[in-house]
């Protein structure tokens, strides 16, 4: 956990639902001013997949709670990811860095992670870094939850072309 940084209880979860809910808030600085981040994560089992829903803004702070919460669905076997960022209004190369590793952890497992999104802010770092070509990226949940598995060799169906280039 970062110095200036408390989070919400990060093991809620509520059984029936398989959903948790963390928040991650920023203390105010002691004038009393100062940003307030929030991170919110929420889980969802649709079929063999999990979807984790990210909001709010993902970097040097909140990336390593994102980090943790990704690592706990892959070690518990649900190694194929769905990441809806539709509602992440900032990421930045921390952020990143904690996708590219989970993606490889998740194929490693012979999962796969697919990402959700349509906020242009976010899908500009993926076409700067070129990881627009990594990831599988889809403009909505159930474009992602209805993509087929990658094929023999391990090569991923390709997405609809107006997700996939981006310049």
């Amino acid at each position: 956990m970062s110095p200036g940084y408390r989070y919400g209880d990060p093991g809620m979860l509520l059984p029936r639902s398989g959903r948790y809910r963390v928040v991650a808030r920023q203390r105010q600085r002691t004038n009393g001013k100062g940003p307030q981040v929030d991170l919110s994560i929420t889980r969802a089992d649709h079929g063999d997949r999990t979807v984790v829903r990210l909001g709010g803004e993902i970097d040097v702070y909140t990336a390593p709670f994102v980090r943790e919460k990704l690592d706990e669905q892959i070690h518990a076997g649900r190694a194929d990811l769905v990441v809806d960022l539709s509602d992440v209004t900032f990421l930045d190369s921390t952020g990143l860095g904690v996708l590219v590793g989970r993606l490889k952890i998740a194929r490693t497992r012979g999962g796969s992670m697919r990402l959700v999104g349509t906020a242009e802010r976010v899908l500009r770092v993926f076409a700067i870094t070129g990881l627009d070509k990594v990831f599988e990226i889809y403009p909505d949940l159930e474009a992602a939850l209805d993509a087929s598995e990658p094929d023999e060799q391990g090569q991923a169906p390709t997405p609809p072309a107006s997700t996939s280039s981006r310049g």
